[in-house]
């Protein structure tokens, strides 16, 4: 990474005035963070998710996404209930939760070499600008009289590999947009983001489409691409990889061989493969859970996803705030077995009142074991190794948990209770094997 100075502009509360105190792309010694201060005497910590928000340019692409993300997870999870609704069948709830995420498992290492060689900005704003088109077909079908199952489908795989495409690209620019030093903070708001999205969208989407059905709750996610758009229109990012990162022509599997020569990138993304597949398969089959073991209507069951989603932003939120100086390393063993608690809990509980009691803090040690991971990983990068090792990292998250998903969905309307008992127990293996000992023996940052 190239030395580089930033200017952090400092508002002194209640005056309006602004000061700009500039620091070494090293980080800032304790006289320099004594300096940073305004006559308030407001201290300034790096690594926070408050120091991540000074960068212009990070505000403007997590403002956009974020508003953007609101109207996928109405979509997304409204999916799930109209599928219901359509058929009953958990085979064709697991079929359109796949069709979103599955193309990530295919097509994240084609998005990861082409965000390591083309025109980022071009390549993520046109991507943005398809899956908003194609959400506004989903809403045509879905406002038809007899709604296909088929084009719905169709569809809802477009999308998916218009977002497998992109995903990897929007990755790669985050760390581009904070300097290292503040890197944990904006990994944190980033899962923060994600996960208030599922807080706000499923509930707005359940309003809809209680009252208006789903064509509504589709066209206004296409509306919502507009904000990723004109963000990563106006926003400053290096629109390419580093010059000189390839040898020659790079090829497919390329993320593959640097995650096979370092034990800690290895780590981190076999441990989230096997996390997503065995014990994150809850999130797809929660409207059965919802219909079958709870008898929740669709209002009550986007109140149940919004609030696993508050509970996974506070998770996120949390590692960078009160935790931000605690070692990732150590919070993980822990993290996975208070998971596998709640998991296992709310596999058995058949209360509605029980299952809103555990699922927030379900929500909470899902994405504080994430956004550990996450951390851990964007650390051990280089700049110019970030898109094809974020795409697999894209590939192992996103497009895992819908395989996973797709496997269990004809079983989870009978046998729900065994299929988050076996999430959780593997949890508890992953706990054994994440011990922060054998992490730092491996080369893991422990910071």
């Amino acid at each position: 990474m190239t030395d580089r100075c930033d200017t952090y502009p400092l508002n002194e509360s209640g005056l309006g005035r602004v000061h700009a105190v500039t620091l070494p792309a090293g980080g800032p010694e304790l006289e320099d963070v004594e300096d940073a201060l305004v006559d308030g005497d407001v201290a300034y910590q790096r690594g926070t998710a408050a120091a991540a928000l000074r960068h212009r340019d990070f505000r403007i692409v997590y403002s956009g996404t974020f508003a953007s993300n609101i109207g996928t997870w109405m979509q997304n999870v409204i999916l799930g209930a109209y599928a219901v609704k359509l058929t009953g069948s958990g085979f064709y709830v697991g079929l359109l939760y796949f069709g979103q995420l599955g193309p990530l498992l295919f097509l994240s290492m084609m998005g990861g070499v082409l965000a390591d060689r083309v025109d980022r900005r071009r390549l993520l704003i046109s991507l943005q600008i398809i899956q908003g088109a194609l959400s506004f077909g989903l809403a045509f079908i879905a406002w038809s009289s007899h709604p296909s199952t088929v084009a719905i489908a169709v569809i809802v795989f477009a999308i998916g590999i218009a977002n497998a495409l992109g995903a990897p690209g929007l990755s790669a620019i985050l760390p581009t947009l904070v300097p290292r030093e503040d890197l944990t903070g904006a990994v944190s708001l980033t899962s923060v983001q994600m996960n208030l999205s599922r807080v706000i969208g499923p509930v707005i989407g359940a309003l809809i489409f209680g009252k208006l059905d789903a064509g509504p709750v589709f066209a206004i996610n296409a509306a919502t691409y507009l904000f990723a758009v004109a963000a990563l229109m106006w926003a400053h990012y290096p629109r390419y990889a580093q010059a000189g990162a390839d040898r020659g022509n790079q090829r497919l599997l390329d993320g593959v061989r640097i995650a096979r020569a370092d034990p800690v990138i290895r780590y981190v993304l076999l441990t989230l493969f096997s996390f997503s597949f065995f014990s994150v398969t809850f999130v797809g089959i929660m409207p059965l859970i919802a219909k079958y073991n709870l008898d929740l209507s669709n209002g009550m069951y986007g109140l149940l996803y919004a609030t696993f989603g508050l509970g996974a932003a506070a998770g996120a939120f949390s590692v960078g705030t009160v935790l931000a100086h605690r070692s990732k390393l150590a919070l993980l063993r822990p993290g996975f077995i208070a998971f596998a608690i709640a998991l296992a809990a709310f596999g058995l509980v058949r209360s509605v009142a029980a299952a809103f009691v555990v699922i927030a803090p379900l929500g909470y040690m899902y994405f504080l074991v994430v956004t550990c991971l996450s951390t851990i990983l964007q650390k051990q990068l280089r700049d110019e190794q970030r898109g094809r090792v974020m795409a697999l990292w894209i590939m192992v998250f996103g497009g895992t948990v819908p395989l996973g998903v797709l496997v269990a969905g004809p079983f989870a309307k009978s046998f729900s209770t065994a299929v988050l008992l076996v999430g959780a127990g593997w949890a508890l293996v992953l706990a054994w094997f994440s011990g922060a000992r054998a992490l730092r023996a491996k080369g893991a940052p422990d910071d």
